[in-house]
């Protein structure tokens, strides 16, 4: 049996409020390309493979305005799950709808530029050794409590972070804690071995207007995300 024969999901998670980037709108629904945010980053899930089933989560309170989004623009079809108050809660409220055999992926909706040879690499690890988590070696000197530290030994975590399903559904079996930063962080503490596999620097999290100037200026190099037909959103 193949990881290309598993079962594979991808929660995208998107819980952003705008605060940050200074904008009356979430970021996740702001346009790069001619197209919003978010639908960029479900759109390389389906592209990386047709099969994955995609459920988005976000705060019920944006149900609306992304149904009229979808309405107006095109996008994947996808399934809407409502969000928690935080992130651990949100990632179980997107776990809880999906079989308990098979892949996987969590992902940040506002990094549309994640590429799909990472994405479906991500499947692979995990299927092998139950985790997979995107990371990046660090450029710059890092320093901790002000003494420096050997930046070799720095890795900064991106997302997807992928998983066998009954693996991760039961790291989530825990109470919340404030150290779970992300899902990586709750299958570690449940005792499971973290695998970093490589990322990729275009791989951006855009949360303030610096990163949505770089978001726009990756995009038109690149010019890799033209947009999928028939629109479909389904609660």
């Amino acid at each position: 049996m193949s990881y290309k024969t598993q079962k594979k999901y991808a929660i995208i998670v998107a819980g952003g409020s705008g605060n940050r980037m200074k904008s009356d709108i979430p970021k996740q629904f702001i346009e790069v390309g001619g197209l919003p945010i978010l639908m960029h980053t479900l759109k390389r899930f389906k592209e990386a493979d047709s099969k994955i089933e995609i459920i988005l989560v976000l705060p019920e309170s944006q149900f609306e305005y992304w149904n009229e989004l979808c309405s107006t623009y095109t996008t994947v079809p996808h399934q809407l799950v409502k969000g928690g108050k935080t992130r651990f809660q949100s990632g179980l409220n997107g776990l809880r709808i999906i079989d308990n055999e098979g892949l996987v992926a969590i992902h940040d909706g506002v990094r549309p530029f994640v590429s799909v040879d990472i994405i479906n690499e991500s499947f692979k690890i995990a299927y092998e050794k139950g985790t997979a988590i995107v990371s990046v070696p660090s450029k710059d000197s890092v320093r901790v409590n002000g003494q420096a530290i050997d930046r070799s030994t720095v890795r900064l975590i991106q997302t997807p972070q992928t998983f066998q399903i009954s693996l991760i559904k039961k790291a989530f079996e825990t109470e919340e804690l404030s150290t779970f930063t992300d899902d990586a962080s709750v299958a570690e503490y449940a005792g499971f071995e973290i695998n970093l596999i490589e990322g990729n620097y275009e791989n951006i999290k855009i949360t303030t207007p610096d990163d949505l100037l770089l978001a726009k200026i990756i995009f038109n190099a690149s010019r890799v995300l033209p947009m999928i037909e028939q629109p479909t959103c389904v609660i």
